[in-house]
C-alpha cells in the first residue's frame, strides 16, 4: 500500500508518518492492512502534534508489527505498544529481532 523511512521527507518525519502520509483516510483496505515497523510507533513527539501511535489509531489499521521498543533515550516513558493494545488493535512485537534493528539504526544511540 505505502512505505515510509525516517526522515524522508524532512528531519522530523517518522516512518509511520511517512507511510501514512501517502494513503487517503478514507482508504478501504485500511482496517485490514498491517503496519510494520522496525521500532515501536511512538506516543510522544516532540516536533509533531500527533504521534505515530495516534495516527495508526486514527487511520483504521488494526494490525502493528514491530521489533524495537522506542528506548528510553529517545523518548521518555513511549508507550505505543500498550495504547495500541489498549485500544484492541493487534500488536506483535518480534522482540528477538531488536538487536538488528538496533545494528542498523545504531546511529539513533550516538
Amino acid at each position: 500500500m505505502a512505505e515510509g523511512y525516517s526522515r524522508e521527507t524532512d528531519v522530523h518525519v517518522h516512518a509511520e508518518e511517512s507511510a501514512l502520509g501517502k494513503l487517503s483516510a478514507d482508504d478501504t483496505r485500511l482496517p485490514t492492512a498491517t503496519i510494520y515497523s522496525s521500532l515501536e510507533p511512538c506516543t510522544i513527539r516532540k516536533s509533531r502534534p500527533n504521534s505515530c501511535t495516534e495516527l495508526i489509531l486514527r487511520s483504521g489499521i488494526r494490525r502493528v508489527v514491530f521489533a524495537w521498543r522506542e528506548p528510553d533515550l529517545l523518548v521518555q516513558g513511549c508507550r505505543g505498544a500498550e495504547t495500541l493494545a489498549e485500544a484492541g488493535i493487534s500488536v506483535l512485537e518480534y522482540g528477538d529481532m531488536a538487536t538488528s534493528v538496533q545494528e542498523i539504526n545504531g546511529h539513533l544511540l550516538a
